[in-house]
């Protein structure tokens, strides 16, 4: 028997013996599961960005483990089991991919991803931006809204109109800040600006999630640097100014690239 096969088995196996046997598992519910999914699933994304494969095997395990849960509740309410999950999963994959299992021609990723689209509106859905969860965190929503209009075609042509684009927001919320408008027109010109720097990403080939991650690990990391080498020398950060905090960030900027 495939090694697969069994050792998904023995995980659908020992999730039945927790749900039987198991006090604190006895008691989850979908609704009780769902932040732990979201927990486990940004401890999947910091693994991947901290490219640790190790921590990143055991995150998918953990991940694993969460749908099996939920099939198994699934299963109890009488309302699906993991064999009609896999199932329509496998199914779903087939269609949308004509150019595998079917006789469509495609020359490019470009291709299979406005295809992608297409089929999931003759699948019913009304809107080509259905699919985008309202839940996602805004940054990573406006890249797959922008993702999504691309299938169809709803995309801007050369990367430099994009740029240009990015300006002109820029412009127009500098106007507004230096017009002491309302708080709310600064937040949506401010909001533009995020979007359209978001487009402009995509344009050259950056994920701007992945992007802001590594610079937020980076300053972290170098932070973190900069109060260590001013505890070195008996300098406390709280009474320190802000010309002396750059002098030791300069030395742990250059302590990194050392």
């Amino acid at each position: 028997m495939d090694s697969r096969l069994v050792a998904f088995e023995r995980l659908l196996n020992i999730m039945d013996d927790l749900r039987e046997k198991c006090p604190w598992d006895q008691k989850q519910t979908m609704e009780s599961l769902r932040h732990l999914t979201i927990e486990e699933t940004y401890e999947l994304a910091d693994a991947i960005t901290a490219n640790d494969m190790n921590e990143l095997k055991g995150e998918i395990g953990d991940l694993f483990l969460h749908m099996v849960f939920y099939c198994k509740i699934g299963e109890e309410k009488n309302a699906f089991n993991v064999t009609e999950v896999l199932n329509a999963i496998c199914d779903k994959l087939i269609y949308r991919h004509p150019h595998v299992y079917g006789d469509t021609k495609v020359e490019s990723e470009e291709e299979v991803k406005q295809n992608w689209e297409k089929l999931k509106l003759k699948e019913g859905r009304k809107s080509v931006l259905g699919g985008v969860p309202t839940s996602l965190p805004a940054l990573v929503k406006a890249y797959r809204i922008q993702e999504k209009v691309k299938g169809i075609g709803f995309e801007w042509e050369k990367r430099s109109d994009v740029w240009a684009k990015v300006e002109e927001e820029m412009n127009e919320l500098q106007v507004e800040v230096e017009s002491k408008s309302p708080i709310v027109k600064v937040e949506d010109e401010f909001g533009d600006v995020l979007f359209s720097l978001i487009n402009y990403a995509r344009f050259i080939g950056v994920n701007p999630e992945d992007a802001l991650s590594r610079t937020n690990q980076k300053f972290i990391k170098r932070f973190t640097t900069m109060e260590n080498l001013m505890h070195l020398d008996d300098l406390s950060l709280s009474s320190s100014d802000l010309v002396l905090m750059d002098e030791y960030w300069e030395k742990a900027k250059a302590q990194e690239h050392s």
